[in-house]
């Protein structure tokens, strides 16, 4: 296997520039800073990667960000200007032998040429922590310049001792102008692109980039794929788009961040009220594949946290939707989630129960376990009626002047209050 994953290395130049036959999206890569579109707030005067991509590079770095959003890219354009050989490294495909076997290739570059190496791994959150850990040496001396992309968050993924040797630069998606701005240049770029073969309006790229999501990889695959589909010389029409398109696949991970960022929006904007929110990242996360039940546990979640005492019947709602989606399933139960969803964000809301419970919770681990006061205590036998077991116990159906006058807490928390008191001939809770 290290024969295979360095064969590439032998040479000075180990990244040749792809042929004719390569997809599109490799094609069109950006060769130089001039050609990159978007990431102003990396890229742009002043900002962090400034001087790295002016042939500065000292530091090593994680990029952290959505795909086809210029991760690869990046650390190629960081190594052409700071002259340093460009070593791609998967960490789907090696181990810390091999980790070890690129360092010492590093280091014989160096003496043969005099130039430095920089190594590009590629999905780094892949790597286990004593493959993450067997950079660290390399690293602190700077054999290597290492550049890590990662999809997932590093804080998560990457193990704090290497993450505090790097900087972590954070990469958002492309916005649609610019993806309409690298679609236009491949359509029409005379040895690279499509050459003019086909057309197509910014009505057209707009609506491919809006389906991008922000990845440029996939909007260039996806322009290849339609002009695919229509003789030279035409134009693309919104039909031949949809065939290309057929069914958007959303970015979606239901253990990583995006899958709790999703949640995170659904649940915050019930809370907030707005219905139309809620309903848009609920369907965000049903398209994508998310586990009806999960949703549905944590709408009833919602239903106490948020809605609670101000509309105790929204647990009915939230529960009943639950039920209806076991029975159901995808795609039937959607609607009543849906349901659900819309119904919890217009309620009025209290979380009064919620801090009352955490109040408590608290009071629980800060003080003694007191034992539960006689008058309160279940007295099943005629010995704990000797020893006093619920002697002094009054029954507020016969006794009203039992809610003010008994106590219920122990002595160490005698009179306090979770909520506020009832006001007065209020029967319910408050």
């Amino acid at each position: 296997m290290a024969e295979e994953l360095f064969a590439a290395f032998d040479g000075d130049e180990p990244d040749a520039q792809p042929g004719p036959g390569a997809p599109l999206a490799e094609r069109m890569r950006p060769r130089t800073l001039a050609e990159f579109v978007g990431q102003e707030q990396v890229v742009g005067a002043g900002r962090v990667l400034e001087a790295a991509l002016r042939g500065q590079a000292a530091q090593s770095l994680i990029l952290w960000g959505p795909p086809g959003t210029g991760k690869t890219t990046l650390a190629r354009l960081i190594a052409q200007q700071s002259e340093r050989r460009f070593v791609p490294f998967s960490a789907v495909l090696a181990g810390i032998k091999e980790i070890r076997e690129v360092m010492v290739s590093a280091e014989a570059y160096r003496r043969r040429t005099g130039r430095g190496t920089l190594l590009f791994v590629d999905e780094i959150h892949r790597f286990n922590k004593a493959q993450q850990d067997a950079f660290l040496p390399f690293v602190e001396r700077g054999d290597i310049l290492l550049i890590g992309a990662t999809t997932e968050n590093p804080s998560f993924e990457v193990n704090g001792a290497l993450l505090s040797r790097v900087r972590t630069v954070i990469l958002e998606p492309l916005r649609p102008a610019e993806v309409v701005r690298i679609l236009r240049r491949a359509l029409e770029h005379p040895e690279r692109g499509l050459r003019g073969r086909v057309l197509a309006s910014d009505a057209l790229l707009e609506r491919l980039a809006q389906a991008s999501d922000g990845d440029a990889r996939r909007a260039l695959t996806l322009l290849e794929t339609a002009a695919g589909l229509v003789p030279d010389g035409c134009e693309l029409d919104p039909a031949t788009l949809e065939k290309a398109l057929q069914r958007k696949v959303l970015h979606y991970d239901k253990s990583g961040e995006e899958h709790y960022n999703l949640i995170s929006a659904l649940h915050k904007s019930v809370r907030n009220g707005d219905d139309s929110a809620a309903l848009y990242w609920l369907a965000r996360m049903m398209q994508a594949g998310e586990d009806g039940n999960y949703l549905a546990r944590r709408l009833i979640r919602m239903a106490s946290e948020d809605v609670g005492l101000a509309d105790p019947f929204a647990l009915r709602i939230a529960l009943d939707a639950a039920e209806a989606f076991e029975r159901l399933g995808y795609p039937e139960g959607k609607v009543h989630l849906a349901q659900c969803a819309v119904y919890l964000a217009r309620a009025r809301k209290s979380n009064s129960v919620y801090l009352a419970l955490q109040e408590a919770e608290a009071d629980v681990e800060r003080s003694a376990a007191e034992p539960v006061p006689l008058h309160l205590r279940n007295a099943p036998t005629s010995l704990m009626k000797e020893a006093g077991y619920g002697a002094g116990y009054r029954y507020v159906h016969d006794d009203p002047a039992a809610a003010r006058e008994m106590v219920c807490l122990p002595p160490g928390l005698a009179g306090k209050r979770y909520f506020p008191p009832r006001a007065p001939g209020e029967k319910g809770p408050k």
